[in-house]
């Protein structure tokens, strides 16, 4: 255990500030990519590759990701990620050309998934080394972070639009962040199970029952990023001029529920609040379906965002607690989801309609719960779940 409660706090700050880090890094690029499309001169297609290829990176990187976390620990891999993140922004406004951008957007992808596996870890050995669920209010410090970059963006395009001078600002940010890990992250990794100690090992049932319930929670949570307006304009009769409100009622409700879901772990346990959850968000989504109208529909949204906001952070600390080969596979897995599950839902749109589309995000919410039910959760108090 922690030795004080001031050490726990320190660590926590620690910890929070990296996925802070993550969430202001990948916002902060993200709300200038009309910028970088003007710049390099791309049209829709140029630019869904840059972002498909940042995907691909971080779902490609397990091999490296596995290897780097079992041979240098978290804490290392932790500063040598953010410093390609860091850097990364200043040479995202400086590439002379797409392919160099291409290039620069996988790095980035594969720096990104090695810092969301060594900062989970590290919010998992907290958790187990203070006895206390932490990891829901981590994963809302992303949320605040990623508000944070729209606020700096909109801040900084006041004064000027020039790409690297708010880069370059967006660079100082990210260091001070690092400066708040200093002397607070968590020594040692939670160790590996014995399962994990031979390479190249098949995964089990219960890595993959993990892993499964991350692909379809991630599937669920990024389709409503992509889709939701559309839907609300397409189908629910809702005007584009106030159809982001579908984004903004599922992130609202995801950061204010992740607030307090470390609270419904101690109460309820990991387990029930993931099965649950998806309950919630897959019936309640189906519901605003079958009824139609922007009213059900935002409601459902809704749904969504209370009932998906505690999957992933339990999720990570149940894969963290079985080693870093298992927390590695089960990231990819999630970063997976995240990238194929919006194009899955276009092709379905595509091939009956939109409402089809957003059915299969409520499925997938369905499947995590059916997956939560294969295993036995453990608490924070233990090192292991089982299934």
């Amino acid at each position: 255990m922690l030795g004080s409660h001031s050490q726990w706090f320190k660590s926590q700050v620690s910890i929070g500030a990296l996925f802070f880090f993550l969430g202001f890094q990948y916002a902060t690029w993200g709300s200038r990519l009309p910028a970088i499309k003007e710049n390099l001169g791309l049209d829709a297609a140029q630019v869904g590759m840059l972002l498909l290829a940042c995907g691909l990176g971080a779902a490609l990187s397990f091999p490296l990701v596995a290897i780097m976390m079992n041979r240098l620990g978290s804490r290392r891999v932790i500063y040598l990620s953010a410093i390609v993140l860091g850097v990364f922004l200043p040479v995202l406004a400086w590439v002379p050309n797409y392919p160099i951008a291409i290039f620069a957007m996988f790095c980035d992808g594969v720096a990104c998934a090695l810092l969301n596996a060594a900062m989970n870890a590290q919010g998992a050995a907290l958790e187990v080394k203070s006895r206390q669920n932490t990891m829901s209010k981590l994963h809302a410090t992303f949320s605040f972070g990623s508000l944070f970059a729209a606020m700096f963006s909109s801040g900084v395009m006041h004064f000027t639009a020039n790409l690297s001078t708010h880069f370059i600002g967006a660079l100082v940010v990210l260091l001070l962040l690092m400066i708040f890990t200093k002397g607070g992250l968590i020594s040692e990794d939670i160790k590996a199970s014995r399962e994990e100690s031979t390479w190249f090992r098949l995964p089990s049932r219960l890595t993959l029952c993990i892993g499964f319930a991350l692909f379809f929670g991630t599937i669920t949570e990024g389709s409503m990023n992509d889709w939701s307006a559309l839907y609300l304009v397409e189908n629910a009769g809702m005007s584009a001029k106030i159809a982001p409100m579908g984004i903004a009622v599922v992130s609202i409700m995801m950061v204010l529920a992740r607030l307090f879901a470390d609270g419904w772990r101690t109460r309820w346990g990991d387990g029930r609040v993931v099965m649950w959850g998806g309950v919630l968000a897959g019936f309640g989504l189906a519901f605003a379906l079958l009824l139609g109208g922007a009213v059900p529909a935002l409601t459902g949204f809704a749904c969504v965002g209370l009932g998906m906001a505690a999957v992933t952070p339990c999720i990570y600390v149940a894969a963290a607690k079985k080693g870093p080969d298992t927390l590695t596979l089960v990231a990819s897995m999630g970063e997976t989801g995240l990238l194929a599950g919006p194009p899955v839902i276009g092709l379905i749109s595509n091939v009956g309609s939109l409402v089809w589309g957003m059915g299969f995000v409520a499925l997938s919410a369905g499947l995590v719960s059916l997956f939560a039910t294969r295993i036995h959760w453990s608490s924070s108090k233990d090192s292991e779940p089982k299934i």
